[in-house]
């Protein structure tokens, strides 16, 4: 209980602090800056509160990028290097409380509900999961041509241990309809004018009833902090972070599909089996944005990075899908001429990063470091980008340049 009051009181005080910062007192608290390896990608690094120093992408709303030497040191992204994204000016909302926070589950249901956070964490089962939470843009400043939208690097994205309740067994609870359609979420945070639609998203009814989506009050064995969603977060594994709806207030059983503007309108992709249009080209048909497609990273080792030539050189990285899980991954030390396997790292569950490791000798010269993942549903990373105008879903294999010497 003392470790929730205090946790509490930070959270107030971080919010007084963006309360601050938007009028230039919490906002970039350090002159550094980063250069990401794209045009226009340099980027101050600010102090958020409960963050250590995140690449600013923009200030007002808060969205922070995790710098990438973080993915280098373990499985699980900690919490005050977490990314944070969010859509409206006003984010993160005022006045949260985990003591005062409601949820309420209504709509296409037998009983509404009312739920304070102790209903959530004492009369439903607990329920644990690792799992991976990127967004739709990560690397969209690598897009080329370029397209509109924030322009991140590769820092977009975080894997945690999320702790909290099935959101099937409080749709159960609610007793779902026969005539439901579609389930709507809705946090806290609200349009600082009514011509701006609010940030509502939804799942099909099975989707949302299919056992593994949750409701979330801690990350890596912590509450979740203020710029992630406190007191309440859904999680919806294996799906990008659009879905991921921070500080949760309202869930609503639909008998229709949702009409919200971020499902009709935004994050969606070309409706093919490459969600890919011709560079350039705009969709003649589009659906929302769906399932995390195959990635990996190396994590050790920098673009230009000088290494020891001739010596045993350790690369190792991360890699994650789906929700197939990870089924191997592959390294090429010459451009992606030829390829070795990789070993993998401890499986925290087909949601999360799987890390992995090898070794490579190289002769003086210039060499190009590549790692290529496959999924155990048989996806694997290509070796070039297809293209969309929102520049999502981006994984394709990266060349990582190096100087042995």
């Amino acid at each position: 209980m003392d470790d929730l009051r205090s946790h509490r009181r930070e959270v107030l005080a971080g919010a007084l602090a963006l309360m601050a910062g938007s009028a230039g007192g919490a906002r970039s608290q350090t002159a550094a800056t980063v250069s990401l390896p794209f045009d226009n990608g340099e980027r101050p690094l600010g102090v958020y509160p409960q963050k250590r120093p995140m690449i600013v992408l923009t200030q007002r709303p808060p969205q922070l990028e995790t710098p990438f030497e973080v993915f280098d040191h373990g499985a699980f992204t900690p919490n005050d290097a977490f990314f944070v994204r969010y859509h409206l000016s006003g984010a993160p909302p005022r006045g949260l409380n985990a003591a005062t926070h409601r949820l309420k589950i209504g709509g296409a249901v037998e009983t509404p509900l009312d739920l304070g956070m102790d209903d959530l964490r004492t009369s439903f089962p607990v329920v644990e999961m690792a799992a991976v939470n990127q967004c739709s843009g990560n690397g969209r400043g690598f897009s080329s041509p370029r397209v509109g939208g924030g322009q991140l690097g590769n820092g977009a994205m975080g894997s945690a241990l999320w702790r909290g309740v099935s959101l099937r067994a409080l749709l159960d609870k609610a007793g779902v309809k026969p005539s439901a359609k579609a389930v709507e979420f809705n946090g806290a945070d609200v349009p600082p004018m009514r011509v701006i639609p609010d940030f509502i998203k939804a799942l099909s009814v099975d989707h949302a009833r299919q056992g593994e989506v949750m409701l979330a009050y801690e990350m890596n064995g912590a509450p979740l902090p203020l710029l992630n969603g406190y007191p309440l977060r859904l999680i919806v594994p294996g799906y990008y972070g659009t879905y991921w709806v921070k500080h949760l207030t309202d869930i609503t059983v639909l008998e229709q599909d949702s009409q919200s503007y971020f499902m009709q309108k935004a994050y969606r992709v070309p409706d093919n089996d490459c969600a890919c249009t011709p560079p350039g080209q705009p969709a003649t048909q589009t659906r929302p944005i769906g399932k995390l497609n195959v990635r990996s990273f190396i994590t050790n080792v920098q673009d230009g990075q000088k290494i020891g030539a001739g010596k045993r050189v350790v690369l190792r990285g991360i890699a994650f899908d789906g929700g197939s899980g990870v089924a191997g991954v592959e390294v090429s030390a010459d451009g992606g001429k030829a390829w070795t396997s990789a070993a993998l790292g401890q499986d925290h569950g087909p949601y999360g990063f799987r890390e992995w490791s090898t070794h490579v000798a190289l002769n003086p010269g210039n060499h190009v470091l590549m790692a290529r993942a496959r999924s155990k549903a048989g996806e694997i990373q290509p070796m070039t980008q297809t293209w969309n105008p929102p520049g999502y879903m981006r994984n394709v294999v990266d060349p990582v340049r190096v100087v042995a010497a």
